[in-house]
């Protein structure tokens, strides 16, 4: 606990602001079977478009369902997918970024020629692409949001790597005999990180994005799947009678989004 907050305060204030608020989500998706144990799929017809109470703090949907579970539902599929998709980005987007950026030459046009084919199309197209081989695959999704993020990585880490391989510190190191391994832990890892943290900050937020624009068109999963997109498009037609329960989803995707973006901030002008 005393590393968590000892790490908190080296942030900047936006940065806080940033991970207090995405704290909050995540607390809530988290706690919400804790404190609020019904079901997410359980509907009641004589309750519905109900707003917040004692019993149901968040209010019910135009099916009876419980928003708050819903809501924590939906927040921990977000979070657990843009997490999954983010790491499995990262370490394609990490190796053959550094492969390209250090050996150069053949080697770095053919991996950089695949890389400018899956960016051929636009990433959203091409997530719906495989989406539709079979729709409401959570894992078809979390392949075609990885496909898209590791592109960022490899990018930044190529062109970093290229000039990071070729500082007098590492060209040192080679020269007295050090492996690859040490050369990269030593010389080319540390310039990468403060890069690909905050990369990997906006791939999740892109993530999020992206999983809430699949539910909305009705190509991501599918009914009774808790997912704040696909709750906006149930919720939509209801604007009028229930604008609360409507804005509820929303008003989350943008929480988690604005708050991963904050962190990326590096400015002082707060402090």
């Amino acid at each position: 606990m005393t590393d968590v907050i000892s790490y908190f305060n080296k942030l900047n204030r936006t940065q806080q602001v940033g991970a207090g608020i995405l704290l909050a989500v995540i607390l809530l998706g988290v706690l919400q079977p804790l404190v609020h144990d019904v079901p997410a799929q359980q509907t009641d017809l004589y309750n519905a478009l109900h707003g917040p109470s004692w019993v149901e703090p968040f209010g019910t949907d135009h099916l009876g369902r419980s928003m708050f579970s819903r809501i924590g539902a939906a927040i921990r599929l977000s979070m657990s997918l843009a997490l999954i998709s983010v790491f499995t980005a990262v370490v394609p987007g990490l190796i053959f970024g550094v492969i390209a950026g250090w050996k150069g030459g053949l080697t770095d046009k053919a991996i950089s020629f695949a890389a400018d084919v899956v960016a051929a199309l636009p990433g959203l197209m091409l997530i719906m692409l495989i989406a539709t081989i079979s729709p409401g695959s959570f894992l078809v999704l979390y392949v075609g949001i990885s496909l898209v993020l590791w592109l960022e990585y490899f990018r930044v880490v190529r062109a970093q790597t290229r000039v990071l391989s070729a500082s007098p510190h590492l060209e040192s190191s080679r020269l007295f005999g050090f492996g690859t391994w040490y050369c990269f832990r030593k010389h080319i890892w540390p310039g990468l990180a403060s890069s690909i943290l905050p990369l990997a900050a906006l791939g999740a937020g892109n993530a999020i994005l992206a999983l809430a624009a699949l539910g909305f068109v009705n190509v991501g999963v599918r009914p009774p799947v808790s997912e704040l997109g696909l709750m906006m498009t149930e919720l939509f037609p209801y604007i009028y009678d229930a604008p609360f329960i409507l804005m509820q989803p929303i008003l989350i995707v943008v929480a988690l989004v604005l708050g991963l973006n904050l962190l990326t901030r590096s400015d002082t002008s707060w402090k």
